[in-house]
């Protein structure tokens, strides 16, 4: 299998956990988002929106965005599961990692915030504060919906905290503050100290700058 990646996409950033929790050999091809790889035509003919990330499987069958790639992989080695056996438990973390990929991740990702700059001509300053407000308000969200013991829905790994620390990463990175967001900081604990996270993380991949 092949993975069209970028070291700083949060969503590659959330297929590359998976990958690592599930001790599978993937090739990875990096795609730089900041100099418009995304939008070559060859790439283009694998991710129709031009995103990362793609998972090319190795008969040649292609699969889009990070949860669907996820849910694949899981499907593919149930081992370690990637929800909880109970049933809400399991709900309630793909009503987190949701929240992060469907209400989060959008409003402050790469394709948005070159629109509001190029055709809304916004500044940098208004560019940093529509970031933080999104984050913050998203996060304060998934700060109510999660119970870290030590992860967000248990002893393990689960969605939730494959999408969580991601959205971490970049709320850190856009100077969102964290500091009302305790479980959020419990669970990036327990994340951090995770050989599979730690892996997966941006500055350890092969195209980071």
């Amino acid at each position: 299998m092949i993975l069209y990646d970028y070291y700083r996409s949060s969503a590659a950033y959330r297929v590359r956990i998976a990958i690592a929790l599930k001790n599978l050999f993937v090739e990875r091809r990096p795609v730089h988002l900041l100099r418009g790889e995304q939008r070559d035509p060859g790439y283009r003919a694998k991710s129709p929106l031009g995103i990362v990330p793609t998972l090319q499987l190795d008969d040649g069958r292609l699969i889009t965005q990070s949860l669907a790639i996820i849910d694949y992989l899981d499907a593919l080695k149930p081992e370690p599961p990637l929800l909880p056996k109970d049933p809400v438990l399991a709900a309630q973390a793909r009503a987190a990692a949701l929240t992060i990929a469907c209400e989060i991740h959008p409003l402050a990702n790469l394709r948005v915030i070159k629109a509001l700059q190029g055709e809304f001509g916004a500044r940098d300053d208004q560019i940093a504060a529509w970031r933080r407000r999104w984050i913050a308000e998203g996060l304060s969200a998934v700060e109510a919906l999660i119970a870290p013991a030590p992860f967000a829905f248990g002893a393990e790994p689960s969605l939730a905290d494959i999408c969580l620390i991601p959205q971490v990463y970049n709320a850190r990175r856009f100077d969102v503050s964290l500091e009302a967001c305790p479980r959020i900081l419990a669970v990036e604990s327990a994340c951090t100290a995770h050989p599979a996270f730690i892996e997966a993380r941006p500055e350890a991949q092969p195209d980071a700058e």
